[in-house]
């Protein structure tokens, strides 16, 4: 073989290999969880860190660590467009971890909002099994509960920041309560007991 044809030659394996290398990502999923795992999805100007009381609460009654997920949203002012992204890439993640093939998402006031446009928009439809609203801004996105999702949605007539006319949906699992403020939702030992037997449901 001439110099020239070994290069050539050479240069294709080395570079065949590069290109498989790169391209390889072992997979991270482990076995898969006990529980279809949960997401988190905070409101305007919160954080992950909104859904601490809820998450123990879960951990007291069976849930583990490696099954509750809570997201910190790009948009603080609840953009729709970023936050669904956002949102799109972190379940991808909890299913490649947890190995399961759908999650639950529990979304806080816009985070509501926020988790039906990643479902009605980013193809959340085929990776969420149960949406649960806390005061959620539902109605800024959609009516009507999207199909092949189990939605619940949790409002207060105590709210005073989003009205419960905003958290009903068509179609969804709509549960009144009263005596809890916006921000008690997430707060609530009575909301946390509604909320695990939606997901238990």
């Amino acid at each position: 073989m001439k110099r020239s044809k070994w290069f050539a030659a050479l240069f294709l394996s080395i570079t065949m290999m590069v290109t498989v290398a790169v391209g390889y990502k072992p997979s991270e999923a482990s076995a898969a969880t006990a529980r279809t795992p949960v997401v988190f999805v905070h409101g305007l100007s919160g954080s992950d860190t909104n859904f601490s009381y809820i998450k123990r609460y879960l951990l007291s009654q069976g849930w583990t660590s490696n099954e509750l997920y809570a997201i910190d949203l790009p948009s603080k002012q609840g953009n729709q467009l970023l936050n669904s992204a956002a949102i799109e890439n972190f379940v991808d993640d909890v299913l490649a971890r947890t190995g399961h093939s759908e999650v639950h998402l529990i979304g806080h006031s816009m985070g509501g909002a926020n988790s039906l446009y990643y479902i009605l928009n980013r193809g959340g439809a085929a990776k969420v099994d149960k949406l649960i609203t806390l005061g959620g801004a539902n109605r800024l996105t959609t009516s009507y509960a999207p199909a092949g999702v189990d939605v619940t949605s949790i409002y207060s007539t105590s709210d005073t920041i989003v009205s419960p006319s905003l958290s009903r949906l068509y179609g969804a699992n709509n549960i009144q309560i009263s005596g809890v403020s916006h921000v008690g939702l997430i707060f609530s030992s009575y909301v946390n007991s509604l909320v695990k037997a939606a997901l238990l449901e």
